[in-house]
């Protein structure tokens, strides 16, 4: 009986160690799984790096390169995978001169942080911000600048949802130089049809992203029709203008 008691005990001892044994090699693949996610996900970001453009770079783009550059740029917004920038090298690059492919016109708002929405970095971009995103004469000279002067291929306006300037403008607010900002909103307001009057309100979602987008559609007509350079530019190709509608609840870009 002891003799039979110990060769069951070493049997089962070496099935132990046996086992052992398999499952560590069970779990070898899983680690080669992880190393290679971890090298994918690398490999993934570095081809995102990126660099500031030269002049020439930049001058040998077209308007819808730079528009496309924009569509994938949200894309990689909404993903939460942003391009990695070497900020002290842009720095230093840009610190004498700077080529820009294209310029935003956005509201102040906190919640439009033009530059990552496109996903583009020191350098990129020209950003003119005012409550409501109008263009007036100062405006107007921004955009004459980064386009005819300093070369940008694309203008973009750009209205936001929930947009707190039109539903001001809406309501009719009344304070101090708040109510001439809210007059260059007016218009929008005036050619925004298709709402019985009690659903003009800034309770109807529906009709507030309704002015914000045809406030986003009068300033580009303001654009053309004001600037004589800007409009020369677009007939002939040179830039292009986009009118966006951006989504504060979610990060999407549509342009309109």
């Amino acid at each position: 009986m002891k003799k039979l008691n110990l060769l069951t005990y070493i049997f089962l001892t070496a099935l132990l160690f046996t086992s052992c044994g398999e499952t560590g090699e069970s779990n070898e693949p899983v680690e080669e799984t992880q190393d290679t996610e971890v090298t994918i996900n690398n490999n993934e970001q570095e081809q995102h790096v990126d660099r500031v453009l030269t002049a020439e770079e930049r001058d040998a783009l077209t308007p819808d390169d730079v528009v496309a550059e924009f569509h994938e740029g949200n894309t990689r917004y909404i993903k939460d995978s942003l391009t990695l920038r070497d900020r002290q090298t842009r720095i230093a690059q840009t610190g004498e001169a700077q080529n820009p492919k294209g310029m935003v016109l956005s509201c102040i708002d906190s919640r439009v942080p033009v530059e990552e929405i496109f996903d583009q970095g020191l350098g990129d971009l020209f950003v003119g911000r005012i409550a409501g995103n109008f263009a007036d004469t100062e405006m107007l000279g921004s955009m004459e600048y980064a386009t005819k002067v300093a070369g940008s291929k694309v203008l973009v306006v750009l209205g936001h949802k929930n947009c707190g300037a039109v539903k001001s403008a809406i309501e009719g607010v009344k304070l101090g130089n708040i109510t001439a900002l809210l007059d260059h909103i007016e218009p929008a307001i005036a050619i925004t049809d298709g709402f019985p009057e009690d659903q003009r309100s800034i309770k109807n979602e529906d009709y507030v992203n309704a002015v914000i987008k045809n406030n986003v559609r009068h300033t580009i007509e303001e654009m053309r029709e004001k600037s004589p350079i800007i409009a020369e530019l677009e007939n002939n190709g040179d830039i292009k203008i986009l009118g966006a509608f951006y989504d504060v609840s979610n990060g999407t870009v549509k342009f309109l």
